[in-house]
């Protein structure tokens, strides 16, 4: 009786996998009517009293007719609050999250813990980001294609988190003595041309989205912004992405990687400071985008002991802030388009959009600091048509805040009450507000 009972054991698994897949496929298809009090749309138009109509995960129609709500929809009353597409991050580590164990500092897990453990980890930091409001990111480099792993596992619904568009390993010079034996060059190092085109090849064949390369020094405590790629290694780079139809982010902390990579072609400029007047209105005229990710270095200052900097660093950082600012100013001023990124990274997911809060001090509106989280950064991620704004055919991604964004934009940073991704609602603080 045994193979009879197996047999009969394999039945049921499969019948209640069907039911599940059933019922998956089935709510995937529901109807949601969500009404805000106020929406902005990021294409234009400030509704008040709107309808979103969601149907699976995209959106449907905007409307203020409530007799268009189809009969049988789930209706989520959100009028108490402002509605805004779901914001976007383009520069994460979604893959270095870390908790604040005591006595270990987080620098130190980062570097012990194995690639499993990292990625079940991030799932926390996942969650805090959606949490912030931000149901995509553009995660700009990982070790051992987590990232890859981590974007195939939310995408498949077996990992809850934003979408993500994913670089693999980035790209950077050889900065390890040399060690006698078999030494296999790690993931990402490129020195020359002819290495340059082979990690650029060898990151699309993994299934990189985008690809990135650090043509300068400067990373955590370290402010220092030494070119580290000459001109033509930067330049093999951008058009060897580009004939593979991806796009390049180029990390640069310092003016002369920054503007080298410009020139090139780069997609986007992540941090650059001290960019000379020439170089800004080259990006300008070319349309580069810039990302100066301000908020990471005031973490980096209000968490130095937890992570395991060495005291010391704070004073450069200080200054690096300023000048970083300052370049931002200047470019907002020239007409470069932004775009918002964090470089989470840590525990410092969930603060996402606290850059915001600089690029009003830049001298931004709300409405523009917000369109650099939403219709620029999709943009900027080629797909402008699906993400970044609330319309016919976009994916369902939706935030309520509470309060008025467009007059206040600490309203976005602190205030989301709910979130939804892709017609699922992913995060609902509504209901402890209302208490």
């Amino acid at each position: 009786m045994k193979p009879l009972r197996i047999f009969a054991g394999i039945v049921f698994a499969a019948f209640l996998v069907c039911g599940v897949f059933a019922q998956e496929k089935t709510s995937a298809k529901s109807v949601k009517a969500v009404r805000f009090g106020k929406l902005w749309d990021a294409k234009g138009k400030l509704w008040t009293n709107a309808i979103v109509i969601v149907e699976g995960d995209r959106i449907r129609s905007v409307t203020t007719d409530a007799s268009a709500i189809p009969a049988g929809a789930e209706i989520i009353d959100l009028s108490k609050f402002t509605g805004l597409p779901g914001l976007i991050d383009v520069h994460t580590h979604m893959t270095m999250y870390t908790d604040e164990t005591p006595g270990e500092p987080m620098l130190k897990q980062l570097v012990n813990n194995p690639p499993a453990v990292e990625v079940f980890l991030a799932r926390k930091g996942a969650m805090r980001t959606l949490a912030a409001g931000v149901t995509t990111v553009r995660d700009l480099g990982s070790d051992q294609y987590m990232d890859i792993a981590m974007r195939d596992l939310i995408n498949r619904g077996e990992m809850v988190g934003p979408r993500m568009f994913v670089v693999g390993y980035g790209l950077y010079i050889t900065n390890t003595p040399y060690k006698t034996g078999l030494n296999p060059p790690a993931g990402g190092i490129a020195d020359g041309v002819p290495e340059v085109l082979r990690a650029v090849r060898q990151q699309v064949a993994a299934g990189a989205d985008s690809i990135k390369m650090y043509a300068s020094t400067g990373t955590d405590d370290d402010v220092t912004g030494f070119q580290t790629y000459s001109y033509e290694e930067i330049k093999a780079a951008v058009d060897a992405a580009h004939q593979f139809g991806k796009k390049i982010a180029i990390h640069s902390y310092g003016p002369n990687g920054a503007r080298d990579a410009v020139r090139a072609g780069t997609d986007s400029l992540e941090h650059a400071t001290d960019m000379d007047d020439a170089t800004i209105q080259e990006m300008a005229k070319r349309g580069t985008f810039y990302v100066p990710t301000i908020d990471h270095n005031r973490y980096y200052l209000d968490n130095w002991q937890k992570i395991g900097y060495a005291n010391g660093f704070q004073e450069k950082t200080k200054a690096f802030i300023e000048r970083n600012l300052e370049t931002a100013r200047k470019a907002h001023k020239a007409g470069v388009k932004f775009a918002m990124g964090s470089d989470a990274i840590y525990t410092m997911f969930g603060e996402n959009t606290r850059e915001l809060g600089w690029f009003v001090k830049a001298g931004m509106t709300p409405e523009q600091a917000l369109r650099t989280a939403t219709t620029n950064a999709a943009e900027l991620l080629g797909k402008e048509k699906e993400l970044g704004a609330v319309a016919s055919g976009y994916f369902a991604d939706l935030v309520a805040v509470e309060g008025d964004p467009l007059a206040d934009i600490n309203v976005a940073i602190n205030n989301v009450r709910w979130v939804m991704k892709g017609g699922a609602v992913v995060a609902d603080k509504t209901k402890i507000q209302s208490r």
